[in-house]
Parts: C-alpha cells; structure tokens; sequence
C-alpha cells in the first residue's frame, strides 16, 4: 500500500534528513546568495539520479516522472534562503555564518522537499504523474524568488496542474498540519519617506522646517488614513518600523528617513492604500515646510488557496495522519511570495507543526531563539511526498 510505504522510507530515512536539516541551519545564507546550499541541493538530486535545471542563478527545478508521466504534473515548492539574524541557541548546530540564522525554517522547508524526492524517486512505479521540485531562492526579500522563478519559466515546459508549498508553524504542537481554503496570507509592499528641508538649530525651528516633528506626525498620521478608509472587514496593517535621522542634541537634521511595511487582504484596496498613502504623505509634509519623496515598493501578492486542491490535499492529510491531527489554518497578516504562484497556478499553502512547549521550543519565527522540534520533519518528508504522489485538482 503506497501510504505505508511512504511511512516506512520517511520513518527508514529520519535520521538522515535530520542531519540534513543540521547541515543547512549550520550554513545559512541569505536571500539570492544561496550558492553553497543550491550546489547541496544539486548534490542530492545528482545522488538519486533525478535531472534539474538552474533558473534564477540559485534556483533548482528537479522532475521526477511516475507512471503515465502526462496524466497529472504537480508542482512541489521549497524556500532555501536565510535572515539576517544572529542565532542565540545553544545548539551543535547552531549557524556558522555570524549574523545569518535560518529563522524562518526555510532549512526545513528545504529539508522535507529533498526527502519527499528522495521518496517519491525510489517509489515512482507506484505512483501516476509528474512532479515538478522547486526548489527556490530568495523568499525572504523583494521582488521574491518566486517572481524570478516564474519569469524564467518555472511553472512552463512541463505546466503543473497546481502547486504545493509548506511552511513552519511554531504555534502548532508537532505532529499536526493546518490548511484553509481561500485567501490565507496578505500582500506585502515595502514602504520608504524621505522627508528634507534645510535643517538648522535645534534653539530656533522657526528659521526651519523641523523634519522630526514632521515624521513623526506623518507616522501617527499614516494610520489614520489606513484605519478610516480600509474596510473593517477586510483587515490591512500599516507599520513603521524604521526612524533614522539626526546625530546630536541640538541639531534639527535636514533629512529623515522612514522604513515600514503595508499588508492587505484586498488586492483592490491594497492598491488604493498606495495612492492614499503617497497623496498624504506629500500633502502632509509640504502643509508642514518640507518636501518628501515616496517609494513604495511592491512586494508580494496576497496568497489564495485553490478551494479544490486544498480541499484534496486537507483529505489527504486526514487519511495519512489521522483525524485530530489536522487543524484549519488562521488567517494571517503575514505574507509569503508563494502568492506569486497562487495568482497563476492553484495553488496550496499549508501549515507544519513544530511546537514543543515542553522542551521550550516556542519561540517565533525571525527571533533569533527559534527552533523546531525535529519529529517535525519525518512528517513533512512524508506528507510532502504523500501530496506528491496523490494531490489532484
């Protein structure tokens, strides 16, 4: 029975693809510097005797044909980059590169896509179908790996059907799953003000436009516009989380910069935030003396969930693990660049348990104390490959 033996490679290879996931978390690199762990990536798939090609410099597309290699083409996705985070756990394999820390678990996420190949690879006369391995760079920074996945014909030649993604989910005890249906994630722009005037002493700002005073009424302001106009119905979040300017006491600086993020649930509104959000900021800062430049970095898309593949794959997870171990996954205000995928393929995005409040694994993801549970990761090898094998549309 295919479910079995699945359970019995994933169960026969543990301790191997833990000391993969060591390998990756002791070398992380961060977003579109993946070399090292791309050539890893390669290493293993040269292994197994499984082709792929390079796209996106440090990107890898693996195919693995089961059976009537036409009937069904899959898609199966993993992220590889780290952040630029310094590790506090004191563990063996805590990272070697100083200032770089698998925090988001892409490692595992990296991890259970090379186990699910392996798998897959060495059952494929038991199973229909082409699966498609992405194995992709950059999902931690803009324009997302995803983006430049796509633009290098990642979802061509051959076409998936749909295309299936996990991620770490610190909230969730080891040994369960979440999914949902619909819109799961927001969409994500960066936001960057530079506000300037002539600068001057801090004992006369009459003689000025006090650029301080100035952001800091942008920032309250900003929240304001987003909070009146967006519908209560459709959250959104405005943060910023950057206030760089001025070096002394009595100066008033003649520049300050602003850094923050915006997320929606709307596509539409999210669109109309950007204008409101441009036309304030300028209105604003000119009523006040000064001038601003506005940049508005467009990220990624919200992530929406294939009503039938989720629905597919939820079963299938129920009939592998068993009922009680699959949650429904909450709506988020995070993002995640999957969503480029999403907006162009169906597309399934769920959740891996790897909470241990017990042994004080509960930490969040990009905090430098955060860490798995390592049972994890023999249930994400096997329902990656139990997805690969079975998911349909």
């Amino acid at each position: 029975m295919l479910k079995e033996k699945i359970k019995q490679l994933a169960s026969k290879y543990r301790d191997e693809f833990v000391e993969v996931r060591h390998h990756l978390h002791t070398h992380p690199e961060l977003s579109y510097q993946e070399f090292e762990t791309s050539k890893f990536v390669q290493s293993k798939l040269i292994e197994w005797k499984i082709p792929f090609t390079i796209k996106a410099t440090t990107g890898v597309v693996g195919i693995i044909e089961g059976r009537n290699p036409t009937s069904r083409i899959l898609a199966l996705r993993a992220d590889m980059d780290a952040l630029p985070i310094l590790e506090e756990n004191d563990i063996q394999y805590k990272s070697c590169n100083t200032g770089v820390m698998h925090a988001c678990g892409h490692d595992v996420h990296t991890t259970c896509l090379l186990g699910a190949a392996k798998i897959l690879q060495e059952i494929k006369d038991d199973w229909e179908g082409t699966v498609k391995l992405i194995f992709q760079p950059g999902e931690e920074r803009n324009p997302g790996g995803a983006s430049l996945m796509i633009k290098e014909s990642v979802l061509e030649n051959p076409t998936p059907q749909g295309i299936i993604g996990l991620h770490v989910h610190p909230g969730l005890d080891c040994g369960k799953l979440s999914f949902r249906k619909g819109r799961v994630m927001a969409s994500a722009d960066e936001l960057f003000f530079t506000i300037k005037a002539e600068g001057g002493h801090a004992a006369a700002p009459h003689l000025t436009a006090d650029t301080i005073l100035i952001a800091s009424n942008l920032i309250v302001s900003l929240q304001q516009i987003i909070s009146r106009n967006c519908n209560p119905l459709s959250p959104s979040v405005l943060s910023i989380c950057s206030f760089q300017g001025g070096n002394t006491t009595n100066v008033i600086p003649s520049e300050v910069h602003l850094k923050g993020t915006f997320r929606a649930m709307d596509e539409t509104w999210r669109y109309k935030a950007h204008e409101l959000i441009r036309k304030h900021a300028i209105g604003l800062v000119e009523s006040m003396g000064a001038t601003v430049d506005v940049l508005i970095d467009v990220g990624y898309p919200c992530v929406d969930n294939n009503d039938e593949l989720t629905e597919n794959a939820w079963r299938l997870a129920d009939d592998f693990l068993g009922k009680g171990r699959v949650e429904e996954t909450e709506v988020r205000m995070g993002a995640e660049d999957f969503g480029h995928y999403t907006q162009r393929i169906p597309g399934c995005f769920y959740r891996l348990g790897v909470r241990n409040e017990s042994n004080g694994i509960v930490h969040n993801v990009h905090t430098p104390k955060f860490n798995i549970d390592e049972n994890a990761i023999e249930i994400g090898v096997s329902m990656m490959a139990w997805l690969g094998a079975k998911a349909t549309m």
